[in-house]
């Protein structure tokens, strides 16, 4: 067994498991080696990890998990990245599903996807990514689909309170016009997001 790669093992389950980690019992169960020889491995990777200034990245144990996280030193790069504009402008293909799951919400992929005649993995990944949709829940019937939701996030980005102060969607009336100008003027809103 001297010819594992624990180092590498335990970096791709911890970015795996991403911001949730990855507690002691687990990675000993997955390593199939004792909780006192994992604590150890762990000790020395954590060891490894801070001890070189050229990498962007640290093992945390964080009450009682240990996950992967990046170093104080380069939290001034990562600001830049989340307040470029090219990372916060959002496609039309973004635009619309968001608008769609604002609406219909708790909805699936396959549901956005009826609705826009389109594929949506895409702008699914971009508005997860950015926090402004999230996994809701699980579709009763085959397959159990994932349902998607907007978040707190969602309504803080674009002045909300609740989902009730969404623009109404246009009705077969007379205020057509104004009703389609709210909802245009509120979704050229997402464009700045």
């Amino acid at each position: 067994m001297n010819s594992v790669n624990w180092n590498g093992i335990v970096e791709s389950l911890l970015f795996a498991a991403g911001d949730e980690g990855l507690s002691l019992k687990q990675i000993s169960a997955v390593l199939e080696i004792g909780e006192i020889e994992a604590k150890d491995k762990m000790n020395e990777i954590i060891q490894m990890y801070n001890s070189d200034p050229n990498r962007g990245l640290q093992v945390l144990e964080i009450g009682g998990t240990y996950q992967l996280a990046t170093k104080k030193e380069f939290a001034i790069y990562l600001k830049r990245l989340v307040e470029s504009p090219s990372s916060t402008s959002l496609s039309q293909a973004a635009l619309e599903t968001l608008a769609v799951i604002a609406y219909k919400q708790p909805i699936t992929r396959i549901e956005i996807e009826e609705i826009r005649g389109v594929k949506t993995e895409r702008p699914l990944q971009t508005l997860t990514a950015k926090a402004l949709i999230k996994e809701v829940g699980r579709a009763e019937g085959n397959g159990r689909a994932y349902l998607y939701g907007t978040t707190k996030e969602f309504l803080d980005a674009f002045g909300l309170k609740d989902l009730a102060e969404l623009p109404k969607l246009p009705e077969q009336s007379e205020d057509d016009e104004f009703a389609q100008n709210e909802a245009d003027l509120f979704f050229d809103t997402l464009k700045q997001v």
